[in-house]
């Protein structure tokens, strides 16, 4: 029976319905699953179908979360999910499928979520785009030609057009903000290690790189970090404790913060007009709400930050590789990578040595302080997620271009997000502006440290102020 109202709800308005036993867990499977084969042939944001266990997994006794009875999509890159295939966008994979759950599968299964597959994602997730060789471009809801982000993009698409009310995502230079900002979704890149990474996080880009979801509300993303995020008893690194469920926290009122924001950029060039309007006309709504506004940028050197980071990146990357080949049992013929991968791997081979790693560990190491310093004086800081408007597929497409364009145009497009991987604080975007051609403008709020809780805060203060709950794409429902 189809549940024509589906797309009216968030996730826990969903669970909500199945606990009243409004709606079944199997008919919202239904639903998602036939929102998927209505919209899937123009958006290309899932990638594998897991139809028969979402069924199956609906009509059974699932667990009594807080997400009980809703669909949701896991992002095909990194986490595991038992029974199910793992590409991580690259042709240089074995498809056998996940013999286990990664620790935060198991979570969102106890969270009481139907798995109905897994969503697009670029090669190894390096791109700010969701565009590879072996998935195919991932497409934006609100305009087709343009794209969805990366590297969560399937999941971002999937989310923005009503597929599901909320999937998971990841972010490692910004693949949560990103998307979500391409998308016009809440996207929370959470404190580092506040989720868990499991036994084997070795590979989960030494730190930089987090999981968590895309939302369309501010509530699913607070409740689910809520069901997921208690610490590993076996992690040497656990996140500053919470004071109260984040659910709580989205009703609370902030306060009066003290907020400063920025639209520089590391080459110091200026960002479109329109996206220094969108975050400027925030800053004054902001003020308006009574906190205290001021403009200050981060006051660091760029050009040592990100020299550092390619060091610390590309030594870590090399060594994923051949782990990689070790598990493959031989070495990746051309056609299985893509240029830009090739690039950073054996240049960061040929060309890093022990001294320029250790030089970038140190660099970071002293520049993070430097970062977090600002934070002394200020609660939240606020920035664009993106320098331009979302841009078109193939402006910063990874397989067909020269890598160096693919560099360039990137840097232009993402200038925003890398820094706060770097530094592992909470850093979020919000749906709050939308350009003239229809496209969204994500506004990115950072926090302290672990400090999650403020940004929670007043981004259900943002949400009442200006909602966007209402606001649709072209493809959707």
């Amino acid at each position: 029976m189809a549940f024509a109202e589906y797309d009216q709800y968030d996730g826990l308005g969903l669970a909500e319905l199945v606990q009243n036993k409004d709606v079944s867990a199997a008919e919202l499977a239904d639903e998602a699953i036939s929102r998927i084969e209505r919209h899937n042939p123009a958006l290309n944001a899932v990638v594998h179908k897991a139809y028969d266990q979402a069924r199956a997994a609906a009509q059974g006794k699932l667990p009594d979360g807080p997400f009980k009875g809703v669909p949701f999509l896991i992002k095909d890159l990194g986490i595991k999910v038992e029974d199910m295939p793992r590409t991580d966008g690259t042709y240089f994979k074995n498809d056998d499928p996940d013999t286990e759950d990664s620790r935060l599968t198991a979570r969102y299964r106890d969270a009481g979520l139907v798995f109905l597959g897994k969503t697009n994602t670029p090669e190894f997730g390096i791109t700010g785009t969701t565009e590879s060789a072996r998935l195919g471009p991932c497409r934006n809801p609100w305009n087709t030609e343009h794209i969805s982000g990366g590297s969560s993009g399937g999941a971002a698409s999937a989310v923005a057009a009503g597929i599901v009310p909320l999937a998971h995502a990841s972010d490692g230079l910004g693949s949560i903000r990103i998307p979500a900002a391409c998308c016009g979704l809440v996207g929370m890149k959470i404190t580092r290690d506040r989720n868990p990474q499991g036994p084997n996080d070795g590979d989960r880009v030494i730190g930089f790189s987090v999981d968590h979801v895309v939302s369309r509300s501010v509530r699913d993303s607070a409740a689910m970090l809520d069901a997921t995020a208690y610490h590993d008893l076996d992690s040497p690194y656990p996140a500053p404790p919470k004071a109260r469920p984040f659910l709580e926290e989205v009703s609370t009122p902030p306060g009066k913060l003290r907020i400063g924001f920025y639209t520089e950029t590391p080459s110091g060039d200026s960002v479109d007009p329109h996206i220094r309007s969108a975050v400027e006309d925030v800053a004054k709504l902001l003020e308006g709400q009574g906190h205290e506004v001021e403009e200050r940028g981060l006051g660091i050197n760029y050009r040592h930050l990100y020299a550092a980071q390619r060091a610390v990146s590309g030594s870590n990357f090399a060594a994923a590789m051949h782990e990689r080949i070790k598990a493959m049992g031989r070495q990746p013929e051309d056609h299985e990578l893509e240029a830009l991968t090739w690039r950073n791997w054996r240049g960061s081979e040929e060309r890093l040595t022990a001294v320029d790693v250790g030089r970038g560990w140190r660099t970071l190491r002293e520049l993070n302080r430097q970062i977090l310093a600002n934070w002394l004086e200020v609660d939240v800081m606020v920035s664009p997620v993106l320098g331009t408007s979302v841009p078109k597929i193939g402006y910063c497409d990874p397989v067909n271009q020269d890598p160096r364009t693919t560099d360039a145009h990137q840097a232009k497009t993402f200038p925003f997000t890398p820094p706060y991987n770097f530094t592992g604080q909470p850093s979020l975007s919000l749906p709050l502006a939308w350009d003239d051609e229809g496209l969204p403008i994500g506004v990115m709020f950072t926090g302290r440290y672990g400090d999650e809780a403020t940004l929670y805060r007043l981004a259900g203060q943002l949400e009442e102020a200006r909602p966007w709950k209402d606001k649709r794409p072209p493809v959707w429902g």
